[in-house]
């Protein structure tokens, strides 16, 4: 049998930087550094302090990112001192820094500022929209601080990792605790996990599109491969019918029967058979009918719908124990039914007076009913009451028609 070979190790040290919580590997060489020492290490920009978070152990070559930079030394109580009085040197640097981005009105916002461990420089980091210049900034920190100054302008994600903070998970950033580059995140992949489009709930505390769409995006796409799209017309145990919903996580899909529009059914998609995969084209050819490869001809049973019937049971008291009989409806007593039928005798003439003629005039008073018989002797006295009465109207009229003929 052939050996394995065996894989390299090398020798390494978790550093941390300040209170950011990712972890470097750095080179201890011949120094046994345990967790939680202060260290010197050699860095890209020069000298810096950093925490050990864990001591000398052993790691493949490919977990290394070359070159691998060495410890220089475990920190002494100097080393501390000098690491103290640059933090103070940095908040009152920064406050320099922000009185002069006001005076001279720059459009960019301050971030950070850091101290070399040497003193030998200050950096200042800066976030804008656009690019800013600089050079009378640059003058005037200079002449006031009397050291190196370098301006280095960042994006929005660079300044989430910088600063830190927690997602909205309720995890540390990942920018900040283990991601080593930002990898490019489009809205595609929200689309394609079939997430909310709305830009509050899928954008970090940075304001870009969250790093973890990345994440799932290739087991997404893998399973997209094996799913059929919406509106593909498939074939199932139930029938032939096309796809309604698909759910990528638990592999199944949701279909419209096409004999029983009505009828949505659900199915895994290892027990479907496509027969057009998307919507249908204007070149694809008709399906036939009798195509169907899981279903077959048999003929397929109908939901028979639900059939609700109620049953009133009739009141029983507790003390008689008898049911209560149904009561009859009330039927209105004669005399009622009598007057109301004249009523409407009355209100039908009534109208027939009112709209038809003079001629209709005889037949309404002879249909009338007649009013009862008076005695001679109230007669009498109705007549001699009525003769009494003079005209008043009438005899003024004569006694002026008399006065004009006499004018005359």
């Amino acid at each position: 049998m052939e050996s394995v070979p065996e894989r390299k190790t090398v020798t390494v040290c978790d550093i941390q930087f300040r209170n950011n919580t990712k972890n470097y590997f750095f080179d201890p060489g011949k120094l046994d550094v345990c967790t939680g020492d202060e260290v010197i290490i050699d860095t890209s920009r020069g000298m810096e302090l950093g925490q050990c978070v864990r001591g000398n152990h052993a790691v493949s070559e490919r977990e290394i990112v070359a070159p691998l930079r060495s410890v220089i030394r475990i920190a002494n109580e100097q080393d501390l001192k000098i690491d103290m009085e640059n933090r103070a040197k940095e908040k009152r640097a920064f406050e320099i820094c922000q009185q002069k981005i006001e005076e001279l009105k720059l459009d960019m916002q301050l971030v950070s500022t850091e101290y070399a461990f040497d003193g030998s420089k200050i950096l200042f980091f800066f976030t804008a929209d656009g690019r800013v210049d600089f050079r009378e900034l640059v003058k005037s920190l200079a002449s006031v601080l009397r050291t190196r100054i370098e301006l280095r302008q960042i994006g929005v994600r660079d300044k989430a990792k910088m600063v830190g903070g927690l997602g909205i998970c309720g995890r540390p950033f990942c920018c900040g605790e283990f991601l080593e580059d930002f990898q490019p995140v489009s809205i595609k992949m929200a689309k394609t996990q079939n997430l909310s489009l709305n830009p509050t709930k899928i954008s970090g505390t940075c304001g870009r599109l969250m790093c973890c769409l990345n994440y799932e995006q290739e087991a997404y796409e893998d399973l997209i491969r094996t799913c059929p799209k919406a509106e593909s017309f498939v074939d199932t145990p139930d029938g032939r019918g096309t796809v309604t919903e698909v759910n990528l996580l638990k592999q199944s899909v949701r279909v419209r029967l096409e004999k029983q529009p009505d009828t949505i059914v659900c199915h895994k998609n290892c027990d479907i058979c496509v027969l057009r995969n998307g919507k249908p084209k204007k070149t694809d050819e008709p399906i036939p009918d009798d195509l169907a490869p899981i279903s077959g001809n048999r003929p397929h049973k109908k939901l028979e719908t639900p059939t609700f019937t109620t049953y009133l049971e009739p009141v029983v008291f507790k003390k008689t124990a008898e049911p209560l009989t149904p009561v009859e409806p009330i039927t209105e007593a004669p005399d009622v039914a009598e007057t109301k039928a004249e009523n409407e005798q009355k209100s039908k003439r009534r109208r027939r007076r009112g709209g038809k003629g003079k001629s209709q005039a005889p037949a309404a008073n002879a249909a009338a009913p007649t009013a009862p018989a008076v005695p001679a002797a109230e007669q009498a006295k109705e007549a001699d009451g009525a003769a009494k009465v003079k005209p008043t109207h009438h005899h003024r009229y004569h006694r002026r028609r008399k006065h004009g003929n006499k004018a005359e």
